[in-house]
């Protein structure tokens, strides 16, 4: 037996903060002290708070300690690990109250919280398969396999109101009963962890975490439909999270969770990964599937939907990782358990990833409903530098711009798309005063127009004039007949596109056209960037009352664009100026504005 256990995240994102090095100066440390046969070392996934990286918790005091770096080891193993003695300085500030610590439920980013779908983030180490089991892991198939009828699940999964969580939201149980009235000699379970949108990774989290839950949920999935075989289409620069699902479907098969007679019911199942390229177009599930097939991933006309004709045309279902996550908890604790939370037509939980212009970036689980606001002040800590909330961006390049005249509109699917959003797969992206919402359109757009796979007319050749229309703007070259021509494109190219990247590809324009369109006006008629983004149109100027002639700013001109004498103020000569900011980075005295 242990007497302590030291929890550390293992995610991405502490890894590329140095956690490895964290680890591996702990395990030296502990045998230095031969303290290695009592505290036991554990990596495990994201525990959200990214910001904080790397994360560090000793068990049994629940001391969270914060940007551990390797020389802090030896003072945390010879003053709390061996004396007993907490190290406080070191502990994530707002748990530290007076001689106690608060436990992380009680600190501003947890407290709100409701964690299902990340219920074992940060809680088991991912590469043992004995921790998840240890926490109800593989009872939910158990129980499905050997107490309930394959039409039982369905109906359970429909009575629950669980909707999809990779971006359409449509209802799971729904999709699971189309693909199971087909008769055929072959179906598959396919899972979407390709997550292309740029700024979510909380399938990424989730796999890194807790990859088990994927595996116990596909083959539920695959018992309630009739498949005898699942694959998990995950990209490939997901290089931990592949690792851990591999390692996890291993010692799934060799526990007898996959493969041959589960639970001695006569139900076969198994599970392979396909590696995905980084394509966001395969988050389509037509053309995830002809990707797994081995081909170009381009969408499919629809109808046939994948239930009838999917996967190698076979009848297949589709979801991606956080769906399936909330499954075992389903079945486990009821229907009635999960359609509880949320609101009226938004059941249960949703995952953000949250990033952007906030304190506290990283990754929560809300209850369907909860307020902007709430996640963006409480749980997210508000905007650094005292700075305003201007906009957030739900649903990656396929969601909207929420502005702050909505901070109160309850999250939910419904709400989102009545606004000009979507839910999308969860990416949160907040903004502040100094956002440029044209340029912000401009930067989703762009992404589109790469990522579009080119097969039909209205996508192909639609975002590229919506692109052209949008960078004349950011550039003051464009004209207020521009942006009504661009307001009607989006518009022919959402209701004209194959699939679901062309019809939500215009959303980031029509939202901040809807919402800024005063900044846009600005662009055209004032030629000016009220935020001060967008180079074309923006001029630096030399503030001769605050200027020292100290001669920072034009020795670190790398056009030779200031001049001016020593103890003098100096100018800009706005002719040669490439508007790089370099004079107004090195500035001490807050002499060189920018408008």
């Amino acid at each position: 037996m242990y007497r302590s256990h030291v929890l550390i995240c293992g995610g991405t994102g502490c890894t590329s903060s140095g956690s490895a090095q964290v680890i591996d100066a702990l395990e030296k440390e502990l045998k230095k002290n031969d303290l290695e046969n009592e505290i036991k070392v554990i990596r495990t996934g994201c525990f959200g708070l990214c910001a904080l990286g790397p994360i560090m918790v000793v068990y049994p005091e629940g001391a969270f300690y914060s940007m551990v770096r390797p020389e802090d080891i030896p003072e945390i193993v010879s003053e709390h690990l061996l004396k007993g003695r907490i190290v406080k300085r070191l502990l994530y500030q707002e748990t530290v109250e007076a001689d106690t610590i608060k436990t992380l439920d009680n600190t501003d980013f947890y407290r709100k919280q409701m964690r299902v779908a990340l219920k074992n983030c940060g809680v088991i180490d991912p590469e043992n398969i004995n921790e998840y089991i240890a926490y109800d892991g593989y009872q939910a198939l158990g129980k499905v396999l050997t107490e309930m009828t394959p039409a039982q699940v369905i109906d359970t999964i429909k009575a629950s109101g669980l909707r999809g969580r990779g971006g359409a939201g449509f209802p799971t149980g729904l999709k699971w009963s189309f693909a199971a009235k087909y008769d055929n000699d072959q179906k598959y379970v396919c899972c979407n962890a390709d997550e292309g949108d740029p700024g979510a990774f909380m399938d990424r989290s989730i796999l890194e975490g807790d990859p088990n839950v994927l595996i116990e949920a596909m083959a539920i999935a695959g018992y309630a439909i009739g498949a005898s075989q699942g694959y998990v289409y995950i990209r490939a620069e997901y290089p931990i999270a592949v690792k851990r699902l591999s390692i996890a479907i291993k010692e799934a098969r060799e526990m007898g969770f996959l493969g041959k007679d589960i639970f001695g019911s006569g139900f076969d199942f198994d599970l392979d990964i396909r590696l995905g390229s980084g394509a966001f177009v395969c988050g389509e599930e037509t053309a995830l599937m002809t990707s797994i097939e081995g081909h170009r991933g381009e969408p499919r006309p629809r109808p046939p939907f994948p239930a009838e004709k999917g996967l190698f045309q076979k009848p297949s279902v589709l979801n991606n990782v956080e769906t399936y996550a909330n499954i075992p908890q389903i079945i486990l604790r009821g229907a009635e358990w999960f359609a509880s939370i949320g609101t009226e037509k938004s059941k249960g939980t949703k995952v953000f990833a949250l990033g952007g212009k906030i304190n506290n970036t990283g990754l929560v689980e809300v209850p369907m409903g909860t307020t902007l606001r709430t996640i963006v002040e409480e749980i997210g800590g508000g905007i650094p530098n005292g700075k305003k909330f201007k906009a957030a961006q739900t649903g990656g390049p396929s969601g909207g711009c929420i502005p702050a005249e909505h901070l109160d509109v309850p999250i939910d699917y419904d709400n989102l798309i009545a606004i000009g959003s979507m839910m999308g797969s969860g990416g949160l992206i907040v903004m502040d005063e100094d956002t440029c919402m044209v340029d912000i359109a401009k930067f989703f757009l762009e992404f589109t127009v790469d990522e579009s796979c080119g097969k039909c007319t209205p996508c192909r050749i639609g975002t590229k004039r919506m692109y052209e229309l949008l960078d004349k703007i950011s550039k003051g070259k464009a004209r207020m007949e521009d942006l009504d021509q661009l307001d009607k494109l989006a518009h022919y190219i959402k209701e004209n596109s194959l699939c679901g990247l062309g019809q939500t590809a215009p959303n980031p324009v029509l939202s901040t056209i809807r919402y800024f369109r005063d900044e846009y006006v600005a662009h055209i008629k004032d030629k000016r960037c009220p935020a001060g983004v967008c180079k074309e149109l923006m001029n630096y100027y030399i503030d001769e009352t605050k200027c020292k002639g100290c001669t920072l700013c034009a020795r670190n001109c790398p056009v030779g664009a200031i001049s001016g004498n020593v103890k003098e103020p100096h100018i800009i000569n706005r002719s040669k100026c490439i508007k790089c900011g370099a004079c107004m980075e090195k500035c001490k005295f807050g002499a060189i504005e920018k408008h």
